[in-house]
């Protein structure tokens, strides 16, 4: 089906979006500074920098997100400053920004995340510098997966988006009688919503609702999908992967649970594009959470899907699905292992054309900076299953990346952003396939804030 409402609050959002432009646009400058003008060859790529501004605390993000592009040229630029906190432009977003980039960078795409006007899609075009110009109106996907809905696009030629929501009830049995009451829990049912959008038309493609719950056994123990994230398709086309959260509850007390055995890893299956026939895939090589967190947590490679896991009791891993739509069992690919660390944590991720990728991720023994645990970045070859870390990039305990969100991929080349907390670093460019790495533009940071990738 193909809707599209255009009420109240859309309005609102439209006229707070051209506030928003006319606001930033590229005569203006914000906190004072100065705004260059940016260009670049046809045969460069645009890369966009994400910062997100300190709310309350040091590395919250929930101050604003601002965003500033240069040309690839320019980024591996060691001379070039790029300050987004001083003339970027500033995304709509309650709290931080969840953005994506069309392939060659030249389109800006975002979901407002929280908030009266969450749950509202924009696009832009990128123009260089601060210039970002709205196309059309805002689309609503908030009646379909609320306000604060997880989104990513989807890799079919920037043609579509998904977006996700989960809620959850608790089935119990009533065995009661006259003179007294025996309610026996059953499991804990996991409603999903899934909404698609058509990012040509800024339309809604489908949207559909499932109610699904884990095995029986599994189920009735108390375990049950609580989160799910990064929608990715399959090589051919027809299915939906959706990365999940398992947590379970004490069937007794219908409290959560914390110390429990971790199942293994979990995904959703729909059929595509009609979004139907849900059914769960579970992993023997991986335990823990598919879900990811804000950036992309699967990707597809040579025919199968490539996706990490979080919160493996053995480390994070790169687990596969293969054209079957069924995990590979037999791809084992711990991470804990590849980087001869204990307890990896894969924050975030993104591999190139060529099966190399830069990870983002942490450990047991990370040290604890002003926001959270200390981040490194890593390159991994899905092909040999190797990861090594990437050492010529400086780390400092204030190097905070796990709200990273976005790797700009141009050719074999992957940019990263490199600033701890509150403080000034640079774009760094990793060949994936030679293994150079590049220091390029110098990355301007102000108080309690952070850089959140390149798009």
């Amino acid at each position: 089906m193909k809707n599209q409402f255009f009420n109240l609050k859309t309005i609102t959002l439209a006229l707070s979006s051209l506030l928003l432009i006319v606001g930033c646009s590229e005569d203006d400058k914000v906190d004072g500074a100065s705004t260059p003008i940016e260009t670049k060859d046809a045969s460069d790529r645009w890369i966009t920098v994400a910062g997100a501004k300190m709310g309350t605390n040091p590395g919250d993000g929930n101050g604003g997100t601002l965003v500033y592009t240069v040309s690839s040229q320019n980024a591996k630029d060691p001379n070039k400053v790029i300050a987004p906190f001083d003339n970027g432009y500033v995304v709509p977003s309650n709290r931080t920004a969840r953005l994506q980039a069309s392939e060659d960078g030249n389109t800006l795409f975002n979901i407002t995340y929280a908030g009266d006007t969450g749950g509202s899609f924009f696009k832009y075009t990128v123009g260089g510098g601060q210039e970002f110009n709205q196309i059309g109106l805002p689309v609503t996907v908030a009646q379909y997966v609320g306000t604060a809905p997880r989104w990513i696009k989807l890799f079919d030629g920037d043609n579509t988006g998904a977006a996700v929501y989960v809620s959850t009830n608790d089935i119990i049995d009533d065995k009661g009688t006259d003179d007294v009451t025996d309610d026996v829990y059953q499991k804990t049912e996991s409603k999903i919503a899934v909404v698609t959008i058509n990012l040509a038309d800024q339309a809604i493609n489908e949207f559909k609702e499932h109610t699904i719950s884990l095995n029986d056994i599994d189920a009735a123990k108390g375990y049950y999908i609580s989160r799910i994230d990064m929608p990715v398709l399959n090589a051919s086309g027809d299915k939906l992967y959706i990365g999940a959260q398992v947590r379970k509850k004490d069937p007794t007390t219908l409290e959560g649970d914390s110390d429990y055995e971790i199942l293994g890893s979990k995904t959703i299956v729909l059929d595509y594009p009609s979004l139907d026939n849900p059914s769960i895939i579970s992993s023997t090589i991986g335990h823990g959470n598919t879900n990811g967190y804000r950036s992309i947590n699967a990707f597809e490679y040579n025919g199968d899907v490539y996706q990490a896991n979080q919160s493996d009791p053995e480390g994070s891993h790169i687990l596969k699905i293969g054209t079957n739509n069924q995990y590979d069992d037999t791809f084992d690919f711990n991470l804990d292992d590849a980087l001869g660390v204990t307890g990896a944590y894969v924050l975030a991720w993104r591999p190139a054309a060529n099966g190399k990728a830069v990870l983002a991720y942490r450990h047991e023994g990370s040290e604890e900076g002003a926001a959270g645990a200390q981040g490194f970045f890593a390159l991994v070859d899905l092909n040999a299953k190797t990861a090594t870390k990437i050492n010529k990039i400086p780390y400092s305990a204030d190097f905070y990346l796990f709200q990273y969100q976005g790797f700009a991929v141009y050719g074999n080349e992957i940019y990263v952003t490199e600033a701890p907390v509150g403080q000034d670093g640079n774009i760094y460019v990793i060949d994936t396939e030679t293994g150079v790495v590049t220091k390029g533009a110098q990355l301007k940071n102000i108080e309690g804030s952070h850089f959140i990738g390149t798009f």
